[in-house]
């Protein structure tokens, strides 16, 4: 992981690689690789990873608001923060959908609570997942699975890139899928919310209509809680 702070105030600067290093030290994991900028300019020439980035509005040059949408233009995975002081420009960093919106001055508890949010999506994006078949082993990202099927004996796989029968059982897939994201709808399916377009009562719609799970009206209350914190969480 690689964290990236671009604002023109050193005092902000000081404060988020604080806080940054404090969270980490928290959760006790070894604080990532933190690069700091001062302007939008050398931001966008950095050649490195951008993973979370601390973004601010309004500095020399560029604006926040440009450089943001340029990053999520060649990453759309990259998880924006944008810290500033100025409420108007919520609407504007929305549309390229920034992760979370920061005011000045900062509060450290809900620092802290959106950088574990920060963090979970960072690790579900990145997370990858060994598929076993009957002809191999396949690895992919967690965020490519659409959803797991249990078609009669056999345990269906879909991707993004193509569906797989799985040598494990729905039990193993339960486990093993990352549960912020992940939720089991029927007995006979477990769903990737990333994946769902909408659903009702009784069925999820999911990749843009091509694939259908069924969900139990006993689960449709606690699936609707979990997919609208989900949402909450990437945006």
């Amino acid at each position: 992981m690689r964290i990236l702070i671009c604002d023109d105030d050193a005092l902000i600067v000081e404060q988020l690689q604080k806080y940054i290093r404090n969270f980490f030290e928290k959760i006790g994991v070894k604080c990532p690789e933190l690069v700091c900028f001062s302007d939008g300019e050398s931001l966008l020439a950095d050649k490195g990873e951008k993973d979370i980035l601390f973004l601010d509005v309004e500095m020399p040059g560029m604006n926040g608001i440009y450089v943001g949408n340029e990053l999520k233009k060649r990453n759309d995975n990259i998880i924006i923060f944008i810290v500033t002081s100025y409420s108007e420009y919520l609407d504007e960093a929305m549309r390229f959908h920034v992760f979370r919106y920061l005011s000045k001055p900062l509060d450290k508890q809900r620092f802290f609570r959106n950088m574990k949010d920060a963090v979970d999506l960072y690790n579900t994006m990145t997370i990858k997942i060994p598929i076993e078949t009957k002809q191999g082993v396949h690895t992919l990202p967690a965020s490519s699975v659409i959803a797991v099927e249990a078609q009669g004996r056999k345990v269906v796989i879909h991707t993004t890139q193509r569906d797989f029968e799985s040598i494990r059982n729905m039990q193993y897939w339960l486990e093993l899928l990352p549960k912020n994201c992940f939720f089991q709808t029927h007995r006979s399916f477990i769903i990737n919310f990333e994946h769902v377009t909408d659903f009702d009562r009784t069925l999820v719609h999911m990749a843009d209509e091509q694939f259908h799970a069924y969900l139990t009206k006993r689960k449709y209350s606690a699936f609707k809680e979990a997919y609208l914190l989900y949402l909450d969480s990437t945006r």
